[in-house]
C-alpha cells in the first residue's frame, strides 16, 4: 500500500528537542517553567503591537477563556462567523450563550460586514456581547469593516486567528486586531506544540486574568483558596518548548505552504472551473495553511469536489472538503442565520488540498498524478 500523504502534518525543526530537554533536565514538566514565560514573550514579540499572551492548552480553551473576561453569560448573545470548525463555536455554548451565525463573503470567504450589520440592526433589544470572525485557512477576514462595525455598537471582537498566524492585513499581524485574540497549534496547524493555543491582547488586564483562570483561579494565600470558578486551561512547560523552536522555524514554514499554493495554481492555470481562496488585494497576506479550492461542476465538464477527494483517497492521499457550516450543524439547528448562502456553495464545492510545509517532490508527484488523470491534463 502507499504510504499516506496527510492534509497537515507537523514539521518539526532542528531545535524543539533542545528546548524539551531543558524542560526534563530542569525538571520543570509542570504547567509553569521559564519556557512558557519564552514562549509568551516570543509569540508577543512576533505579533508586536503591544499585545501580551497567555498560553493555553488549546484555542478552544482561548475561546472560551475570551467570552469568560467579556462577561458573557447564559442568555446573552454572540455573532459568530458560521464558516469554521467547530471550536470557534463550541465555548459559546459552554456558557449557554445563544449563536447568531453570520454568512461569509465571496472575496475572502470570511465574515460578511454587511450580514453582519445586519443581524445587529435586527437584534438591538438583546445583549449582543461579542463578535467573532474567523481567518478562514490563513485568510485575514475583512479587518477594518469589521472593526468598524465593533466600534459603531460597542461590541467587542473576539478574532479567531487560530488558522492565520504568519498572515497579516496591512503589515499587521494577524492576532493582533481583536480585543481578545486566539492562536491555535493543534498538530495539523501551521507551527504546532502537538496540543496548545494562546490569548493574546493589548489588555494587560484580560490576560493577567486569562492566566489567573486558566491555573484553576487559586487565589493568592499558603492554602488553596478559591473565589471564582477557574479552568485547568494552562500550557506546560515542555509543549511551550517544543513552540519556542516552531516559532524560531515559522516565517520559513509561511513560505513553504505558499510555494505549495503557487504550485497548485500552476497546475490549475489552464482548467477551467477551478478557482482559489486569494489574497484580495496586497493589503491582505495569507499563510495560505491549507491550499483550497472551488470546483465548478458546470465549467469542468462535470467534474466534482467529491470526484477529486474520491480520486485521491484511493490513492492514499487526504483531501478535505471546506468547513460544513455551522449553521447548517444538526446540533445548531434552528440557530438564527443571516446572509445569502455564500458558504452554503463553497461547502458544497470546495476542498483543501494537501498543504502540509514537509511535503516532498515525490508526495507532489503523486498529487498531479491524479490530478491530471482526472482533469486529463
Amino acid at each position: 500500500m502507499k504510504s499516506k500523504i496527510w492534509l497537515s502534518t507537523p514539521h518539526i525543526g532542528e531545535n524543539e528537542i533542545k528546548y524539551v530537554n531543558e524542560a526534563f533536565s530542569s525538571n520543570w514538566i509542570s504547567p509553569v517553567g521559564p519556557n512558557i514565560d519564552k514562549f509568551e514573550n516570543v509569540i508577543s514579540d512576533y505579533l508586536v503591537n503591544n499585545v501580551k499572551t497567555c498560553a493555553l492548552s488549546s484555542g478552544t480553551a482561548a475561546i472560551h477563556l475570551s467570552l469568560e473576561l467579556l462577561n458573557v453569560k447564559k442568555d446573552d448573545f454572540v455573532l459568530v462567523q458560521s464558516f469554521t470548525f467547530c471550536g470557534t463555536t463550541n465555548p459559546v455554548s459552554y456558557i449557554g450563550a445563544n449563536i447568531i451565525f453570520v454568512d461569509s463573503e465571496k472575496i475572502t470567504w470570511n465574515m460578511c460586514p454587511i450580514s453582519l450589520e445586519k443581524a445587529i440592526k435586527d437584534n438591538l433589544d438583546k445583549p449582543i456581547k461579542a463578535i467573532i470572525p474567523v481567518h478562514l485557512y490563513g485568510m485575514p477576514y475583512q479587518v477594518d469593516e469589521i472593526k468598524k462595525i465593533s466600534i459603531k455598537y460597542s461590541i467587542p471582537v473576539i478574532e479567531d486567528s487560530a488558522e492565520a498566524l504568519g498572515s497579516s492585513y496591512k503589515s499587521i499581524k494577524c492576532g493582533a486586531f481583536g480585543d481578545i485574540s486566539v492562536l491555535s497549534f493543534n498538530g495539523n496547524k501551521i507551527i504546532t506544540t502537538s496540543g496548545g493555543g494562546a490569548l493574546v491582547s493589548k489588555n494587560t488586564e484580560y490576560v493577567n486574568k486569562a492566566k489567573f483562570l486558566s491555573t484553576q483561579a487559586r487565589d493568592s494565600a499558603a492554602h488553596y483558596q478559591h473565589s471564582e470558578i477557574g479552568y485547568n486551561y494552562r500550557m506546560s512547560n515542555v509543549l511551550a518548548g517544543i513552540g519556542i523552536g516552531q516559532m524560531e522555524v515559522l516565517d520559513k514554514r509561511v513560505h513553504q505552504r505558499r510555494r505549495n499554493n503557487h504550485r497548485y495554481r500552476q497546475f490549475f492555470e489552464d482548467i477551467p472551473g477551478i478557482t482559489f481562496q486569494t489574497e484580495p488585494s496586497n493589503d491582505f497576506f495569507s499563510n495560505y495553511w491549507l491550499t483550497a479550492i472551488i470546483i465548478e461542476p458546470e465549467l469542468t465538464g462535470g467534474i466534482t469536489r467529491e470526484d477529486v477527494r474520491i480520486a485521491f483517497e484511493n490513492e492514499n492521499i487526504e483531501s478535505r472538503p471546506l468547513w460544513k457550516p455551522m449553521h447548517l450543524q444538526p446540533v445548531y439547528k434552528g440557530t438564527q442565520f443571516y446572509g445569502e448562502g455564500v458558504c452554503e456553495k463553497l461547502f458544497k464545492n470546495g476542498l483543501c488540498l494537501p498543504s502540509g510545509s514537509n511535503l516532498t517532490n515525490h508526495e507532489f508527484e503523486r498529487i498531479f498524478k491524479v490530478l491530471k488523470k482526472i482533469f486529463k491534463k
